[in-house]
C-alpha cells in the first residue's frame, strides 16, 4: 500500500510538527484533503508534498476517507504555509488547518458535493458597465510603472484622497484581463462594505468574494470554495484572507500596509503583510503595498530598492490637505484644561463649522466614559480583580468593565473601601467627549463610532451612512473613523489628547501615532469647494514635538528619515530582527524562572556566538490578566538568518523544559513582535 504524508492540526506545544505517515490504498495527489484517525478521534487530514517516511516494522494507520469532490490545493499554497510555519516557529498542521475553513474540516465527502452544488448561488452582482473616471497624471504614472514591472513588490505611497482605491481598481483589471485572480487585503472589517461596494460597481460580471471573521461559517466555506475553483475572480478580506487558495492569483493588493491590524496576535502571529510579499515572489504575482503612512520597513525596503517606489502625493479634484494647528494646552487655564476635553480655540472652531453647515469630527482613542473611577477621599480606583489594569466606567449601563479579560460589575453607590458616595470619574473616553459636546453645543447632532456603539451587525453601515447623508454635525470616535472613509462634508478635525504615545516605552508608538494622525487628517478636505476652510486642530501639551513638526508640514519623508535615523542608533527594526519568547505562568516568578532557564539553554546552543542577544526575563506591560501572570523574553540580531537558526534549534529544547516548571501554563514565540 502507498504510504502518504498527512499534516493534521496540531497544538503549537505538540511535539508533533510535520507530517504523519499513514498508509492509502491509492496514491493520493500532493494538497488533497483526506481524512484519518488520530488517537480515538478522524480528524481531517491535508495530503502533504513532503515524502512520508516508512518506519520498518510499524504498522501504519490506513486513511479513513478522502474529499474527492475537492482539487487539491496548490503546490503553491502548501508552500506558502511552509514557509509561515518555519518563519513564525508553529506547526504546518497548525498553520494549515487554520487557514481552512472550520466548516471545510468537519464535512466528508458526500457533505462536500452537497455544499458544492450550492455553489450556484454565488453570482457576480450584475448591472452596466461603469463610466471610469478620468485618471490623473500621477496615477497613469503609477499604473505605468507597475505594468513595466521591475519588482514584485510596489509600495503606493500616495497621500489620503489622492485616488489610490482607483490605482487599485485599475490594477485588478488589468489581472483580470489577463486571466489572473485578484486579492485586496484591508486590516479591518469595518472597511470592507463600503470596499466591496465599490469593487462590485466596477465590476458587476465578475465574481467577488470576502474572507473575514465577520462571515458566518457557512458563508465562509461558500466564499473559500469560489476561490479555491477559481470562480471568484476577485477576494477581499482581511489578513487571514492571504491564506486563501487561489489558483490563477496574479495581483495581490494589501491596503493600508502599516495597520498593525495585518499582525495576528493569536495563534501563529504572523503579519499578512509579510505574507502577502513572500506570496508574491512564490506565485509570480504582483504585489502592491498602499498607504499615506507606510510602515518603516517597507518604507525602508523602498529606499534600498527592493520595492518599487510609486508617489501621489496631490490630492483628486481639487482637493487639498487640511491645515494642522497646535492648540498648546499650556496656555490653557489649568481648571479649564483639566475639567473640560475641549479647549477654547476648540470651541471655536467646532462652532464655526456648525454655524456653516459642516461637519467635524473629534478623535479620542479611548472608548468607554472614562478609564477609571476614583475615590477622592482614600484614593481607591477602579482596579480589575483580575488583571493589572483599570476597569473602565460605562456610562450608558452605569458599569465598570475591563477591556482585558471582560469582568464587568455595576458602578458600586460608595467607595468599596471607606465607604465615600462621591466617586467620581477620572480621565475622558469617547463616552464622555460625547456627552460633553452635546451640552456645549446645544442642538448639535453628535453621534459616536466606537466598538460599543457598533456591536451590532449592521449598526457600523448605518451610522456612517448617517454621516455621509449629512444628518451628523460632530462625530466623536476612535481610530475606527480615522481610516479609509470618505467623508466629503468634514472641515474640521480635532484630537483631543494624543501625546500619551509620545513618550510611551514601545519604539513603536510614535510611529503609528504619526499613522493615526495623519489618517485622521485626511478626512478633512475632500470636497474641492471646501478645502480651503479644511483643518485639523490637535490639542498637546508638548507642541515642540519633533513629530508634531513633521505632521504640521504633512511630510512624511521628513518624519520616516528622523525616525529611521534613531532606529539605526538605538538597533531596532527595520536595522535589527527581533523576537519575544513570552510565558504565562500562575506567578510571575514561575514564568520568569522558565525564561531564565530558557535563555540558559539558548546560551548552550551558542546564541552568543551567532550574533543573538537575549535581554532579561521582564514582566509584559500588562503583567497579570485573567489572573495569569504574564512575562517575556527579547531576542536581537543584526542577521534575520542568524535568528531563524537559533529559534528551529531552540524550539524542541523549550518543549522539554516545560515539564521541569509545574507553575507555567504557557508559552510562545513571537517573530517580529510589533510591541516589545
Amino acid at each position: 500500500m502507498p504510504t502518504v504524508a498527512v499534516v493534521v492540526d496540531t497544538p503549537q506545544h505538540s511535539t508533533v510538527r510535520g507530517p504523519l505517515s499513514y498508509a492509502a490504498d491509492e496514491a493520493l495527489p500532493a494538497g488533497a484533503l483526506v481524512q484519518v484517525p488520530l488517537g480515538r478521534r478522524t480528524v481531517c487530514g491535508i495530503v502533504w508534498p513532503a515524502g512520508a517516511e516508512e518506519e520498518p516494522g510499524v504498522e501504519l494507520k490506513p486513511v479513513a476517507g478522502v474529499l474527492r469532490s475537492l482539487p487539491p490545493l496548490p503546490a503553491s499554497w502548501c508552500r506558502l504555509v511552509e514557509f509561515a510555519a518555519g518563519y513564525y516557529q508553529r506547526s504546518v498542521g497548525e498553520v494549515a488547518h487554520a487557514a481552512l475553513p472550520a466548516e471545510l474540516r468537519k464535512l466528508d465527502d458526500a457533505q462536500l458535493a452537497q455544499r458544492l452544488k450550492k455553489l450556484a448561488k454565488l453570482a457576480p452582482a450584475g448591472g452596466p458597465a461603469p463610466q471610469l473616471p478620468e485618471l490623473t497624471e500621477e496615477q497613469v504614472r503609477a499604473l505605468e510603472a507597475l505594468a513595466q514591472g521591475g519588482a514584485p513588490t510596489a509600495l503606493l505611497h500616495g497621500s489620503t484622497g489622492s485616488g489610490k482605491t482607483e490605482v487599485y481598481l485599475r490594477a485588478v483589471a488589468q489581472a483580470l484581463q489577463a486571466g489572473r485572480q485578484a486579492l485586496v487585503l484591508v486590516p479591518e472589517i469595518n472597511l470592507t462594505p463600503q470596499l466591496e461596494a465599490r469593487f462590485a460597481e466596477r465590476f458587476p460580471d465578475r465574481l467577488i468574494v470576502s474572507l473575514h471573521s465577520g462571515l458566518t461559517p457557512a458563508q465562509r466555506l461558500r466564499h473559500w470554495l469560489a476561490a479555491h475553483l477559481g470562480r471568484a475572480d476577485i477576494v477581499l478580506g482581511t489578513r487571514m484572507a492571504v491564506f486563501a487558495s487561489l489558483p490563477r492569483l496574479g495581483l495581490v493588493v494589501v491596503d493600508e500596509e502599516h495597520d498593525p491590524s495585518y499582525k495576528s496576535q493569536e495563534g501563529a502571529r504572523y503579519s499578512a503583510r509579510d505574507l502577502a510579499v513572500y506570496r508574491g515572489k512564490l506565485e509570480g504575482a504582483t504585489v502592491l503595498l498602499g498607504s499615506a503612512t507606510p510602515s518603516l520597513e517597507s518604507w525602508y525596503q523602498a529606499q534600498r530598492g527592493r520595492y518599487l517606489k510609486l508617489s501621489m502625493p496631490t490630492r483628486i479634484g481639487g482637493g487639498a490637505l487640511p491645515r494642522v494647528r497646535l492648540v498648546d494646552m499650556n496656555h490653557v487655564p489649568k481648571e479649564a484644561a483639566f475639567s473640560h476635553a475641549l479647549s477654547p480655540p476648540l470651541m471655536e472652531a467646532l462652532q464655526q463649522r456648525l454655524a456653516r453647515g459642516e461637519q467635524s469630527l473629534v478623535l479620542l482613542n479611548r472608548r468607554g466614559y472614562a478609564p477609571v473611577l476614583q475615590c477622592l477621599e482614600c484614593a481607591w480606583k477602579s482596579g480589575c480583580p483580575h488583571c493589572s489594569a483599570w476597569r473602565v466606567f460605562h456610562r450608558s449601563d452605569r458599569t465598570l468593565r475591563c477591556h482585558h479579560c471582560g469582568y464587568t460589575e455595576r458602578v458600586p453607590r460608595a467607595c468599596p473601601e471607606c465607604g465615600n458616595p462621591d466617586i467620581q470619574p477620572l480621565g475622558r473616553g469617547t463616552e464622555r467627549l460625547e456627552e460633553q459636546l452635546a451640552v456645549s453645543l446645544p442642538g448639535a447632532r453628535v453621534a459616536r463610532i466606537d466598538a460599543d456603539t457598533t456591536r451590532l451587525k449592521g449598526t457600523l453601515e448605518s451610522q456612517l451612512a448617517s454621516v455621509h447623508a449629512g444628518e451628523v454635525d460632530v462625530l466623536v470616535g476612535t481610530q475606527m473613523v480615522a481610516k479609509g472613509h470618505d467623508f466629503r462634508r468634514v472641515t474640521l478635525v480635532a484630537a483631543v489628547n494624543p501625546d500619551a504615545a509620545l513618550f510611551s516605552s514601545d519604539f513603536r508608538a510614535g510611529e503609528r501615532l504619526f499613522a493615526l494622525l495623519m489618517q485622521a487628517a485626511g478626512r478633512a478636505g475632500r470636497d474641492a469647494a471646501q478645502a480651503g476652510r479644511s483643518e485639523m486642530l490637535i490639542q498637546t501639551w508638548h507642541p515642540t514635538h519633533p513629530l508634531y513638526a513633521a505632521l504640521r508640514a504633512h511630510d512624511y519623508e521628513a518624519f520616516a528619515a528622523e525616525t529611521l535615523g534613531e532606529r539605526e542608533m538605538a538597533g531596532l527594526p527595520p536595522h535589527a530582527h527581533l523576537a519575544l519568547l513570552r510565558a504565562e505562568a500562575r506567578t510571575q516568578e514561575a514564568a520568569q524562572a522558565w525564561l531564565q532557564d530558557a535563555a540558559r539553554v539558548a546560551d548552550e546552543l551558542g546564541a552568543a556566538a551567532a550574533g543573538v542577544t537575549l535581554y532579561p526575563p521582564v514582566p509584559m506591560s500588562i503583567a497579570r490578566v485573567a489572573n495569569v501572570e504574564r512575562a517575556q523574553m527579547l531576542l536581537e540580531a543584526a542577521s534575520r538568518p542568524a535568528l531563524q537558526r537559533l529559534l528551529s534549534a531552540w524550539l524542541p529544547e523549550l518543549h522539554g523544559l516545560r515539564g521541569a516548571h509545574k507553575g507555567l501554563l504557557r508559552w510562545a514565540i513571537d517573530v517580529d513582535p510589533l510591541a516589545i
